[in-house]
């Protein structure tokens, strides 16, 4: 199946005057799919999600359905937990829904929390989202005000008390166990596991944990009908996807395509594509923890399986486009910078990979390394990834091992350049035995 004019669902009036607010929600058919959902019975509802095929629009991309079946049934305190850090560099999709259509996520989450039985609901925002806070608690306001969240809503007999969280601002926190703790006003650091949270997540009890872009798309499922929303997209990657799309594009910004799109289409269609003279030289397409893919892969179709078959991942749907003039060397040296100082240091293979990779990158941008040293990097990378306690090692050694070994000749050129120059030799200090840390100039 190939993907067809994408139809807007998420984005669908996005930009109108006031949708942030109750009264124009609800004149548009807001909360009506909720009200439907409130009489159905629980499992009708798991099996519509699982019809869907929606996979996780978070980075994961595990089946929304599958997932709300693993929250055990029986009165037990259960939870749901809406991650809305969206700290992965080059997304903002989130941002937007929030901002401009808060009450869709509400509307989502009470549908989300009836279905497994949750009735305490958390909204874990990112702490630079200040703006999109408030417009979030202004909204969560108009819903008690209401009687779409408290006690016996809409006379249904379920209770549902909702939250926002306002985070620190630190990456780890995106990862779910790590919000969790920090949730529960602990360090943001991540948890092994098993056990799951769907067994053990917040304060111990059952937790349904989704980004807010999954959470927004419930009420588009369940008012069209599982079956229909699975006609969307290709096989195992239906529906809908927002993209947010930056770097050298002309046209940067939030799209909505049907999964199964052609990057080309995306990139040079879309957004635009580079600006005249330039063109695609590399480009993330799932945030910039996702292995970097080249021009030539431009034609592959924009979906799950087939980034992953391309050796990416589709991640977050942040896709960043780098042209001609990047460099590759400082590019990984971003990522490693980044990455390093987002450790949590819980783990070693994370905590002293980080730091050693971003120390030897230091050097080949200096031009210090050798291409003996190139070849350490690639390796260091391999021992890190599938070796920590969360992905956040992986999301740094993935990148710059694609980098590294797509651009071999750029690393290596690079190396010979620093050699080469003033700059270079300004450094070394015969006294002191080769190159110190300090240039010094040397006189004859």
């Amino acid at each position: 199946m190939t993907a067809s004019a994408t139809p807007h669902l998420l984005l669908d009036g996005i930009d109108e005057p006031g949708l942030n607010t109750l009264p124009v929600y609800a004149r548009r058919g807001g909360y009506e799919v909720m009200k439907d959902a409130l009489r159905r019975p629980q499992d009708g509802i798991v099996e519509e999600l699982k019809q869907s095929g929606l996979r996780g629009r978070g980075g994961a991309g595990f089946p929304l359905g599958m997932k709300a079946s693993f929250i055990p049934a029986g009165d037990i305190d259960k939870y749901l937990v809406c991650n809305a850090d969206e700290s992965e560099p080059g997304t903002f999709k989130d941002r937007e829904i929030m901002q401009k259509c808060p009450h869709r996520l509400i509307e989502g989450m009470i549908i989300a929390a009836y279905t497994v039985g949750a009735n305490k609901a958390f909204i874990f925002i990112r702490g630079e989202y200040m703006h999109q806070a408030d417009v979030l608690e202004a909204a969560v306001e108009e819903a008690k005000a209401a009687g779409y969240l408290g006690n016996d809503i809409l006379g249904s007999g379920f209770n549902l008390d909702l939250w926002v969280h306002r985070g620190a601002g630190a990456y780890i926190c995106g990862e779910e166990t790590g919000l969790l703790d920090s949730l529960e006003g602990k360090r943001g650091n991540p948890r092994l596991k098993p056990p799951f949270p769907a067994n053990q997540g917040l304060y111990q009890g059952p937790t349904l944990i989704n980004n807010v872009e999954t959470l927004s798309t419930i009420p588009v499922i369940l008012g069209m009908g599982g079956e229909e929303y699975a006609k969307l997209g290709v096989e195992r990657s239906s529906g809908t996807k927002l993209i947010s799309v930056s770097g050298h594009v002309q046209r940067p910004g939030n799209y909505e395509i049907e999964l199964g799109m052609k990057a080309r289409d995306i990139i040079e269609g879309l957004a635009g594509g580079t600006t005249p003279g330039h063109r695609v030289k590399f480009w993330f397409p799932g945030g910039s923890s996702s292995p970097v893919l080249l021009e030539d892969d431009l034609d592959l179709t924009y979906d799950f399986d087939t980034m992953a078959k391309a050796g990416s991942m589709l991640g977050s749907g942040a896709i960043i486009v780098c042209d001609d003039t990047t460099s590759p060397v400082d590019v990984a040296l971003k990522l490693a910078t980044f990455y390093r100082h987002e450790s949590c240091g819980k783990c070693t293979p994370c905590r002293e990979g980080t730091n050693w990779t971003l120390r030897m990158l230091e050097r080949v941008e200096a031009g210090l390394a050798t291409p003996m040293d190139l070849d350490r990097i690639e390796s260091v990378q391999n021992q890190i990834m599938g070796n920590c306690l969360c992905v956040l090692g992986d999301a740094m050694a993935m990148p710059v091992s694609s980098l590294v070994k797509k651009f071999r000749g750029e690393f290596e050129e690079h190396l010979e350049k620093k050699r080469a120059s003033e700059d270079f030799m300004l450094g070394f200090d015969p006294a002191a035995g080769g190159h110190v840390d300090t240039p010094i100039r040397v006189v004859a």
